[in-house]
């Protein structure tokens, strides 16, 4: 038998690897493309066991592939923000695989530009039903488990509109600014319960979805004027943030924003 003295050394001599999170569950709502599928593969490449998942099976397959693929175990479940049921057969599904979920990830988000005069009802809340709703949702099934085992690591994806508007993108905006209000709330009543609560607010990444808009319009080259460093985010620049924040390392972090953005919003007059 080793002495707990004994223990104790060897437990001293271990490298202490605060960014490791080798043994970890991790799972990513919308976590299939974009910039939540780059914070999937992060996680992976940090050690975690990575669940990708979103609404259509089979882009969850292929996130999914991609995981096991770095050498990490995974798991085919597809799941909507909008379905509570789903999201809570996705918990079941993750523990019965893992036994566990240690770090949340709730990069689902829509958005739509439409002149507020002209903004229906049905798309304000559905907007407001994915970025913020949905938030809410996730973290209630999945911080419901993390409060029962005293461990956990949500991040959130806010924006920055949560910070400064954006044109014609108000429910989007709206929705954002709230996520970020969400993400202290929920820091300051479950932080002492070992869950911390945090929130990456990306700036300008190009992505399948908005490269077209960001390399042939005015609004893109705004973008690229308010930029400090000149050039849109790479996605893979996310990763550290991702990472720290979903990790030992964050352990006394609780109710930040962590801004990735070039500089944005540091951005006065440029030239």
């Amino acid at each position: 038998m080793t002495s707990s003295a004994e223990s104790r050394l060897l437990l001293s001599e271990m490298p202490f690897k605060p960014f490791d999170l080798t043994g970890k569950t991790a799972v990513v709502v919308g976590g299939t493309t974009g910039i939540g599928r780059g914070m999937s593969l992060a996680l992976a490449e940090a050690g975690a066991d990575v669940i990708p998942t979103s609404r259509r099976p089979d882009v969850v397959a292929s996130a999914v592939s991609e995981i096991q693929e770095l050498g990490r175990r995974s798991l085919h479940c597809p799941a909507d923000v909008q379905n509570r049921a789903s999201l809570e057969k996705l918990l079941q599904a993750a523990v019965a695989e893992f036994g566990k979920v240690d770090i949340l990830i709730n990069s689902a988000g829509q958005t739509k530009r439409t002149p507020t005069l002209d903004v229906s009802e049905d798309e304000w809340n559905s907007i407001m039903e994915t970025n913020l709703t949905g938030t809410l949702r996730a973290a209630q099934v999945f911080g419901r488990h993390m409060l029962q085992r005293g461990y956990g690591r949500i991040i959130n994806i806010a924006s920055l509109s949560s910070f400064v508007a954006l044109f014609e993108v108000a429910a989007y905006a709206a929705s954002k600014a709230a996520v970020a209000s969400l993400t202290k709330s929920l820091a300051i009543e479950w932080g002492s319960q070992g869950v911390c609560v945090n929130a990456i607010a990306p700036g300008v990444f190009k992505t399948d979805l908005n490269v077209n808009l960001l390399n042939g319009t005015e609004r893109g080259r705004e973008f690229l004027t308010r930029t400090p460093m000149k050039r849109f985010g790479n996605i893979n620049e996310l990763a550290g943030a991702a990472v720290f924040l979903a990790s030992d390392a964050a352990s006394f972090v609780n109710g930040e924003i962590l801004v990735v953005d070039g500089g944005f919003l540091a951005s006065g007059v440029n030239q």
